[in-house]
């Protein structure tokens, strides 16, 4: 099921169920382990397990003003370390989270802030805010949702933890323009169980020079998002910009949704083209 959100209060409480780590097979007569050593396997394996593996996908384009760049870098930095995110944290089985953030542009250009890092409490989002906020802001060439995704699932290999649940957070101003096509990118994660959630930035009027289209929310629902609970939260006014990053990150870290999405009435033929932004870009420049 896909919802679409507007921002508003998030119920973060309630728990996750839990499962057991099976014990490892006797060996033979002539050889005795120590006695504990099924119950340290199990610790250290508990010690890697985490809550969810978040991938914090954010663009980056030349459609993003420097202003849009900043607040972005500042509401993800700020959400990390509020109170709010800190106690929905602790209400998952395990308390803690990996994370990883990158900016992205076009299909060849994504660059890594963050590397996979535990959050399990104040000093760790800490660490985590600080990192986001010492790096220098960039801008780039084109919009590659599509080049995002595929990006990022590699990411969930070369992570040292394992989530109960694994996600990728896009946050984006524009529809797909380069790479391969985003339903294809979108559909090969779901197969593998991830669930992608969008963050569409609607602040400016759309126009000719940044590509923007009407209803981007439409675009990120139909064509962008999937996964079981997969939402979209539109940001609309600049204002909201860093509640709106807050709102997302809380949902995610609790696998909560608010009491009540506006949902789509079913999941029909998509609203927006999905091709739109290819289309868009070969009728202005022929390619």
């Amino acid at each position: 099921m896909r919802l679409l959100f507007s921002i508003g209060a998030v119920l973060v409480a309630g728990m996750f169920a839990g499962g057991d780590v099976a014990g490892i097979a006797a060996p033979g007569p002539k050889f005795e382990p120590p006695k504990n050593e099924p119950q340290r396997l199990a610790a250290d394996r508990d010690a890697q397990t985490v809550d969810v593996e978040l991938i914090l996908a954010v663009d980056v384009s030349y459609s993003m003003d420097m202003d849009e760049l900043a607040i972005q870098r500042e509401g993800y930095a700020q959400a990390i370390q509020s109170k709010e995110f800190l106690q929905a944290l602790k209400l998952g089985p395990n308390g803690r989270i990996a994370v990883t953030y990158f900016e992205w542009a076009a299909s060849s250009d994504q660059k890594i802030i963050i590397p996979w890092r535990l959050v399990d409490g104040p000093e760790t989002a800490d660490a985590v805010a600080a990192e986001i906020m010492k790096t220098p802001i960039r801008r780039a060439s084109r919009t590659s949702i599509s080049g995002a995704i595929t990006f990022a699932m590699p990411l969930f290999d070369e992570d040292p933890y394992r989530g109960l649940r694994r996600v990728i957070d896009i946050s984006g101003d524009g529809p797909n323009n380069n790479g391969g096509p985003v339903t294809v990118a979108r559909d090969a994660a779901l197969e593998k169980g991830v669930v992608i959630n969008g963050l569409p930035i609607m602040v400016k009027e759309p126009s000719y020079s940044t590509m923007d289209i009407d209803n981007l929310d439409f675009y990120y629902e139909d064509c962008v998002i999937g996964g079981p609970g997969s939402f979209v939260i539109t940001i609309k006014d600049r204002d909201k910009f860093k509640e709106a990053i807050r709102t997302k990150l809380l949902m995610e870290v609790a696998g909560r949704t608010p009491e009540r999405p506006v949902m789509r009435v079913a999941d029909k033929e998509p609203r927006v083209n999905c091709l739109i932004g290819e289309k868009i870009w070969s009728d202005r420049w022929g390619r």
